[in-house]
């Protein structure tokens, strides 16, 4: 399977951005990994390695600051659209995400964004009901103590 190019395409703000800077670790069916730093510079964090989930609609991200030290693990929740003709696969962000702090915290974000793209049509219902049911899937995975789970894949490509 050779590389695809990557790309991911934004709703609010409105944006098809390639990731042609982020190296790809891992290339299976349904899970790709890479390594990547930050499009634009921040204060907060530097770098991260992100899984996509093909499958289960979801991207689990370990994010770092400037000095390497994990800040979080960022978690959005994706659709994914595959041309195998052009050789791409298209990562669409449906707006939900979810942060976890290394202290256990957890905070989900941009519910409001998800009624915004709704209200504005830019996602469709099933969409929307789509990206409502992976979160809660993805809140069962956390909320049952196996996070871990989509965790360790991207903590052994770190050490490729």
């Amino acid at each position: 399977m050779s590389e695809p190019m990557l790309y991911r395409r934004r709703f609010i703000p409105e944006e098809l951005i390639h990731l042609k800077d982020d190296i790809i670790l891992v290339l299976e069916p349904d899970l790709i990994i890479t390594t990547w730093n930050t499009l634009h510079p921040r204060k907060d964090i530097a770098r991260g390695i992100s899984a996509f989930y093909l499958d289960k609609g979801f991207k689990v991200s370990k994010v770092f600051n400037k000095e390497n030290q994990i800040v979080y693990w960022y978690c959005d929740i994706i659709q994914v659209k595959k041309d195998d003709e052009k050789n791409t696969v298209i990562i669409e962000d449906l707006l939900i995400d979810l942060i976890l702090y290394e202290d256990g915290g957890l905070r989900i974000i941009d519910l409001d964004e998800l009624a915004d793209a709704l209200d504005r049509k830019l996602i469709s219902q099933e969409e929307a009901t789509y990206a409502l049911k992976t979160v809660n899937s993805l809140l069962q995975i956390i909320y049952s103590g196996h996070f871990y789970t989509l965790q360790e894949p991207i903590n052994q490509a770190e050490l490729l």
